[in-house]
């Protein structure tokens, strides 16, 4: 695990943010977004997507669709697929690809059980694992990359390899911005807030992509489940999938696995002794989805 990094206490202002995402009602803000997101509004929908991607600065003409007046909702354009070819995929069957589009929070080894978070913040894989101590162990002393999807980002979600889908686990949790201030701030972040736990098989041993929810994440969804939340449960929820026939989940390298519907994070854990992360990823580095993401050790 990566050393802590000095960071500067937070002012009065940034005190009263803080204070004030402990005080939001976390889930009705969600789902007022969530629903404001599926309006169907005719002009004023593409206005919004308009005035949305130049404030984001996003780059339409990747899109498969580049004209705002094709999108019905919001979420829809949140979603959008891009160009086929728009993100070349890493072709070597040595290494793995990144999932997603975004910047790196944190990435490095997961020393003594614990995951960096920021600020010196850490918190346990098994915390991060609904308490899962026997999967958790699988990762002790292996990695993990933690990959912050901004708002003008790409959002769907793909593999870093081929892999069978084992295990789906849905945990409930707060539903806290996971913007890279308040993952300075905000103990245990990713192991607070709701997500969606994917275990898959691989060549390069058992691989973990885990999919944050956040404040106005109204939805994560995958191609195998399609929208996994809602419904919203108190309790932990779990699926076991078979490694072939009849309902097996086989994805392949670079293909797509899952969207958020508004941003959020996705989190990798590998085994130990298995990959190396791609020397360039560091805290703060852009990612995009098909790049290289870590090489397999021999």
């Amino acid at each position: 695990m990566s050393a802590p990094r000095p960071y500067p206490a937070p002012n009065y202002r940034q005190r009263l943010q803080i204070a004030l995402h402990y005080l939001l009602p976390q889930l009705a803000v969600t789902r007022a977004a969530g629903w404001l997101a599926e309006r169907r509004w005719g002009v004023l929908t593409t206005f919004i997507i308009r005035a949305f991607a130049a404030r984001y600065r996003i780059n339409l003409d990747e899109a498969a669709r580049s004209n705002p007046a094709d999108y019905a909702s919001f979420n829809e354009f949140f979603i959008r697929p891009l160009k086929d070819g728009a993100r070349p995929i890493d072709g070597d069957g040595q290494n793995l690809c990144l999932p997603a589009d975004g910047r790196v929070s944190e990435c490095g080894t997961i020393e003594h059980g614990r995951l960096l978070q920021a600020k010196g913040h850490s918190f346990t894989a098994a915390e991060l694992l609904a308490g899962d101590e026997e999967l958790a162990a699988r990762f002790s002393d292996g990695l993990f990359l933690t990959t912050y999807l901004s708002p003008r980002d790409y959002h769907r979600v793909h593999m870093p390899c081929d892999g069978t889908l084992r295990r789906m686990i849905y945990v409930p949790g707060e539903l806290f911005s996971v913007n890279p201030f308040l993952a300075e701030h905000v103990p245990n972040l990713f192991a607070r807030n709701e997500r969606l736990i994917c275990l898959f098989d691989t060549e390069f041993g058992s691989m973990v992509q885990i999919l944050v929810g956040a404040t106005v994440t109204a939805s994560i969804s995958t191609v195998w489940a399609g929208v996994v939340n809602p419904p919203r449960t108190a309790a932990v929820r779990q699926w076991d999938y078979p490694e072939s026939g009849d309902g097996a989940v086989v994805l392949r390298k670079g293909e797509e696995m899952g969207a958020f519907r508004l941003g959020s994070t996705v989190i990798n854990l590998f085994p130990h002794g298995s990959v190396r992360l791609n020397e360039r990823l560091k805290a703060g580095v852009e990612t995009r989805m098909g790049e290289t993401m870590a090489q397999r050790l021999s």
